[in-house]
């Protein structure tokens, strides 16, 4: 097999991407394009099992260099081992960026020339760790804003660079909110890249106020409980959309609640029952109804949740 010569250095910015989800496609694309970085070598994931079929699956990441014909891709187990390390700074970047890549960084890759920057999808200082737009619905912020900041030792506690804040209208869920904000930090990188480099733009330590520090979700964040207002839960079920998901039990059985809307409480409500709303069912909370729009039953299909209900005998 032929190996590829590596082209002489040009003036650009010798730049490694480290990244694996879906967030940080848009801020790869970018850089592959931008006239002023020459990308040196992308760090992902290693693959993964993954399907019914658990076939071992590649990175979104590592399929997009792919297509872009980037190399070499790099899928280091452990970031902080020292092999690791090394075999990134052979390529001799200046610069790293990161989005979405899930691994803490050494040490060695932040004190590049032109140091380590890193897309993160929240308000920092605010939802700073693993869940930052999940954290944002749930807690019905008004805005909420995608950080480019420079990376030191702490989670997510670097200088800040660049940051563009996103209204929200109550509406939103997680996965289109997060597309959003990726394609909106991909722009913020775009147009900071120069001014980084040359020095003109200034990183500002973020403050000291505000910090909120999320963590992994879990299977169990997805129990939608009746001590909880319904409009929290309402929240949930769009945070948590594709994970963890969110489910209610009902005599024994889970009953996965994929869209949802808030009602009154009606008269005789107990938080924890099942009642109807019209022909809906809903769930009865400390405060206000859980009206189960659409639903998916334990081994069944997702359906309407009137249509769930017309199979039920004991509904008031």
């Amino acid at each position: 097999m032929a190996v590829r010569s590596e082209p002489p250095d040009d003036g650009r910015v010798r730049t490694v991407f480290l990244g694996s989800g879906t967030f940080a496609l848009p801020a790869l694309r970018t850089l592959a394009g931008h006239p002023l970085v020459r990308l040196v070598g992308v760090v992902t994931a290693p693959p993964r099992k993954a399907g019914r079929q658990q076939a071992w699956t590649a990175t979104p990441v590592a399929g997009l260099a792919a297509a872009l014909d980037l190399v070499p891709v790099l899928t280091p187990a452990r970031l902080r081992h020292p092999d690791a390390i090394a075999a990134i700074l052979a390529l001799r970047p200046s610069l790293a960026v990161l989005a979405d890549y899930g691994q803490i960084v050494p040490p060695p890759l932040l004190d590049l020339p032109h140091a380590a920057l890193n897309l993160h999808p929240s308000a920092l200082p605010r939802f700073r760790g693993a869940a930052p737009v999940p954290a944002t619905i749930l807690a019905g912020d008004p805005e909420t804003a995608v950080t480019l900041m420079r990376m030191d030792a702490g989670l997510d506690t670097g200088p800040i660079v660049a940051q563009e804040h996103v209204p929200l209208d109550g509406t939103e869920h997680a996965p289109a909110l997060e597309a959003r904000l990726a394609e909106l930090g991909a722009g913020l990188l775009d147009r900071s890249l120069a001014a980084w480099v040359d020095g003109s733009l200034r990183a500002q330590p973020q403050p000291d106020e505000g910090v909120v520090l999320t963590r992994p979700l879990r299977r169990e964040d997805g129990r939608l409980e009746a001590t909880l207002p319904a409009a929290a839960l309402e929240r949930a079920i769009r945070a948590y959309e594709p994970w963890p998901g969110t489910f209610v039990e009902l005599d024994g059985e889970r009953l996965v609640v994929t869209a949802a809307s808030v009602a009154p409480s009606g008269a005789g409500d107990a938080p924890g029952a099942l009642v109807r709303e019209r022909d809906t069912p809903a769930l009865a909370t400390v405060d206000g109804r859980l009206v189960l729009e659409q639903v998916t039953p334990q081994g069944r299909r997702p359906m309407r949740g009137e249509d769930w209900l017309r199979g039920r005998r004991e509904t008031r």
